[in-house]
């Protein structure tokens, strides 16, 4: 999450994640070697944050994606990332971990903020029969189960017009 606010508060700019996260390490979690799956995670938001940020803003209504905090906005990217393109971590667990960083980074009502959007999101997916019930599933499935949501997504947004 710290990358990915320090790449957001920075106006996205192009970042060599490596880099950064080696940085955010040496500067926040010295003693943490294995850097692969922060880098998994922050390459997936920086790739896919066009369609995450769909995603905030279809479920986050109240609430323009640039008026969101940056630590709650990127939370949110980690989060939704997690639901949708990362078949390895279960998306209750995405939720429940996405929730703890935000209370612990955010503010005052940012674990119930985070809760209810990725919640909302959880809920719509689950009812469409798209969350995944094996905790770990082959990762050839996450971009098949990606597109399947978004195709969803805007079918629905298609009827509703």
């Amino acid at each position: 999450m710290q990358t990915l606010f320090l790449w957001d508060f920075n106006e996205q700019p192009q970042i060599n994640v490596k880099e950064v996260v080696a940085s955010s390490f040496a500067n926040f979690a010295q003693n943490m070697t294995d850097h692969s799956f922060t880098e998994n995670i922050v390459n997936g938001v920086i790739e896919n944050v066009a369609s995450i940020n769909d995603y905030i803003i279809r479920y986050a209504t109240e609430w323009p994606l640039d008026q969101i905090t940056l630590v709650d906005r990127n939370v949110l990217r980690v989060g939704v990332f997690e639901l949708i393109y990362n078949e390895d971590i279960p998306a209750k667990v995405a939720i429940n971990e996405a929730i703890e960083i935000a209370k612990k980074f955010g503010g005052e009502a940012s674990g119930r903020f985070v809760n209810g959007v990725l919640g909302a999101i959880y809920k719509d997916l689950d009812s469409k029969g798209l969350i995944k019930k094996n905790p770990i599933a082959p990762k050839e499935k996450t971009e098949d189960k990606a597109t399947e949501v978004n195709e969803l997504i805007e079918a629905k947004s298609t009827e509703e017009l």
